[in-house]
Formats: structure tokens, sequence, C-alpha cells
């Protein structure tokens, strides 16, 4: 096997280990929707959102807020706990090099947050009579983007914070404006113009709508992809050249 994909194996054995770590990332987001589900007004068709439901509009939400959960709390304190602890110092006299461990957290935590999604999805199906997206390839490309791009994100956090404690902040202290101009307080349909178009800028409010333009039939506009792509890039690629290894 190669050496990504043994990182890779090796890495998320250790995540299951946590339990509470599995929770929030894996299982929070689908109880959260569900919690919100049951709110009665929120199954309720709104003229204002289109003949749309407020539940409808939160799946792409839930997703969101999955992706920013793993790559702003979990993957950068997890790296910076390991050079603290010395782990990848270790590690820097091996043939790992920084990609290859970059890449490990980033299949890692691409293919848990799919889990997450996919029970997201199921959640809104079966519980709340949630139609399915109308065009699946491109529902999974916009996720796709949605994610790496956050973890590009989150990567990079991880490689510029000195401590674990430190990744932990500058995680949360981007977690809340991420996931605000996603729409977990207020849906992007209902958010003031300004907001929106500052919205359609940040890598989680272009990939909210991008699935939501999914789920109603539609590919991603070229603006969403762009923004995710340019994300992608950018932190993605300074991630790579700060990384350290202690």
């Amino acid at each position: 096997m190669s050496a990504i994909t043994k990182l890779t194996m090796s890495e998320t054995r250790l995540f299951f280990r946590e339990p509470i770590g599995v929770f929030f990332t894996v299982l929070f987001p689908p109880v959260l929707l569900g919690i919100l589900g049951a709110v009665p007004s929120f199954r309720e068709p709104d003229k204002g959102l289109g003949g749309l439901r407020v539940i409808d509009l939160y799946i792409p939400i839930a997703i969101a807020m999955a992706v920013a959960l793993f790559s702003l709390s979990g993957l950068p304190q997890l790296l910076a706990t390991y050079r603290e602890k010395g782990i990848l110092r270790r590690l820097k006299v091996t043939p790992a090099r920084p990609v290859t461990m970059l890449g490990a957290q980033l299949l890692m935590c691409t293919a848990l947050s799919v889990v997450t999604m996919l029970l997201i999805v199921a959640v809104g199906r079966i519980a709340f009579n949630v139609a399915l997206p109308d065009q699946i390839p491109a529902y999974l490309v916009a996720y796709l983007l949605s994610a790496v791009s956050m973890l590009a994100i989150g990567l990079l956090v991880a490689s510029l914070a000195p401590t674990a404690k430190g990744a932990g902040a500058i995680g949360t202290l981007l977690f809340f404006p991420i996931i605000f101009f996603a729409g977990l307080w207020a849906p992007r349909e209902v958010m003031p113009e300004l907001l929106r178009k500052i919205s359609d800028f940040t890598p989680l409010g272009a990939g909210v709508q991008s699935l939501q333009d999914a789920a109603t039939g539609s590919w991603p506009q070229l603006l969403h992809i762009a923004v995710l792509l340019g994300w992608t890039v950018v932190a993605g690629g300074l991630a790579a050249r700060y990384f350290r290894w202690e």
C-alpha cells in the first residue's frame, strides 16, 4: 500500500478511539437537523420561500456545519497536538512528506464527512420527507468542492498554529462567521441582499448555495465554483508551504 493509504487508515482508526469527537463531528449535525425538524412551523411550506419548507433549506446548512466541524474543530487540533507531542517530528525522519501527511488527513476527513452527509440526507428524507436532490452528480460535485475548500482552510490553521489550544482558538474564531454566512442562524434565502453577496464569497456560503441549486435541479453557478476552487488553491497552497513538523 502507498504511504498516503497507510497513513489514512491509521488516522481513521485513531479517530474512532475518541467517542466524543466522533459524536460531535459525525452524529451531531444529523441530530441537530432532527431537533429543527421537530418544530412544526419548519415543516410547513412557506410562500416567502417559494413553497419550500424551512427544513428543506436546512439540509445543505447541516451538511455545511458538518464540514465546518471536521475542518475547523477536529483537524487543526489533531495536527497541532501531533506537533506538540513530537509525533510529527518523529515522522519527519521517515519517507513521509508534508504533502503525504496533509493528504492523508484530507482523505480521512472527506470520507467521514461523506458519511455524515449521507446521514443528514437520510434523516431529512425518512423523518421529514425532504426530496432527494434532483441533480445527484451536481450535488456530489458541490459537496466535494465545499468539503475540500474547508479542509484546506483547516489544514492552513493546523500548519500555522503553534499549539493545540491555539489551533482550537483559531478554528473557533473562524467557525462562527463562516457558519453564519452559510445560513445557520438565517438561511441565505432570508438574508438581506448585502449579507447574501458577502456570503457568495465565503466557502460555505458558496457551498450551501451550490448544494441548494443541485437539490432543485440546477448545476452550481460558475461564481460559486470559482469561489470554492479559489479557497482550495490558496489555502491548500499556503498549508503545504508553511507546514511545520515541529
